[in-house]
């Protein structure tokens, strides 16, 4: 056991600690006063992401006001994008505008292989910047789209509610869709190495949109590029912790602990206990608490804390909320979450 290396990382290793770390999912952003202030200056979306100053102050912004046990790159999963050749803008209030949807094998061959240090110098600038200010008082987290999901977005064109476009491509044009996986699952990979490379101590993969699927096509589709992208990051650093997020994952939890990952991110739709036991010992658990629960009282939000912390007892695991947290959370109530997970023995033990 090594206590000089931040708390979260120690528990993301499966280290014995003292307590579950805690931070939040979308931790930097909307909820937050002095990030709207901060938007209202630098309207753009990508302005805000990919200017290294930015970057790193609003994901300095909750390590400021909360201090939790990680710190998160501000940042988006199509930020690589651009590197192989897909453009994107992100529009208040619509959410992501690809370009030029991929609908074609010709434009499958015009994709470019990532280079990061190259089409994204500003993320490793951010990591390391983060690493060297946060010292071991929390861990630095990076974080990308899994290949599903991105390419749910360059074929879609946008956000979607029903995915007919890329499902269409899924059932009509199988190989030109397994191809645009396997280079997202590429190129994800070597921007997970690049990442850990500057600076992140532990990285999350999101798959957003994987548990639109049936788990047939879960199994075809979404976990092959999942388990591809964690064993080549695995093969340069196999000690950077891999967490996998899936919101409605539901229907795919133990599919999902197959793809070799350390830690599975549970959306609230999941009791911590059963999750718990619908999951091998050996893999870890992070959530789940309703962003929901943050409109209430701090006795709820302690209560539930407390609730969450003792299901998962015996486990590996990171407290979190189940999804990011929700634009017009009140900040104080941000602030009781955080307390209150820094504080969960004492809780305990006061009800015990």
């Amino acid at each position: 056991m090594n206590d000089s290396l931040p708390l979260l990382l120690r528990a993301a290793r499966g280290e014995s600690v003292e307590r579950p770390p805690v931070w939040m999912m979308r931790q930097a952003g909307r909820y937050m006063k002095v990030y709207r202030d901060l938007r209202d200056r630098h309207p753009g979306f990508r302005e805000r992401s990919e200017n290294p100053d930015l970057s790193y102050e609003i994901s300095m912004q909750p390590f400021n006001a909360f201090k939790p046990d990680g710190v998160i790159l501000f940042s988006d999963i199509l930020t690589p994008l651009p590197g192989m050749g897909i453009n994107f803008d992100i529009v208040e209030s619509k959410g992501p505008i690809i370009q030029n949807p991929i609908k074609s094998t010709q434009q499958l061959k015009e994709l470019r292989t990532l280079t990061p240090q190259e089409s994204m110098p500003f993320v490793g600038e951010v990591l390391g910047r983060l690493k060297e200010s946060v010292g071991n008082q929390a861990a630095v987290l990076g974080f990308v789209g899994a290949p599903w999901t991105l390419a749910a977005y360059v074929v879609e064109g946008k956000s979607s509610k029903n995915y007919a476009v890329i499902k269409a491509m899924a059932f009509q044009e199988p190989e030109l869709l397994h191809q645009l996986l396997n280079h997202f699952a590429e190129s994800i990979a070597i921007y997970l190495r690049y990442q850990i490379d500057s600076g992140a101590q532990v990285v999350q993969m999101f798959d957003s949109w994987a548990g639109q699927l049936s788990p047939i096509d879960y199994d075809t589709f979404a976990a092959p590029y999942q388990q591809k992208v964690i064993e080549l990051v695995k093969e340069t650093h196999p000690n950077t912790p891999i967490i996998l997020y899936i919101s409605g994952s539901a229907g795919v939890l133990e599919r999902m602990a197959n793809t070799g990952v350390d830690i599975i991110s549970l959306d609230w739709t999941v009791d911590m206990k059963e999750g718990c036991a619908r999951l091998p010992q050996n893999v870890g658990i992070q959530g789940n608490v309703d962003p929901g629960l943050l409109f209430g009282t701090p006795k709820a939000i302690r209560a539930r804390i407390v609730d969450t912390v003792m299901k998962a007892k015996g486990r590996r695991h990171i407290l979190n909320l189940g999804h990011g947290i929700l634009p017009g959370t009140p900040e104080e109530n941000a602030k009781v979450f955080f307390e209150a997970g820094k504080n969960v023995n004492e809780l305990i033990k006061s009800i015990s």
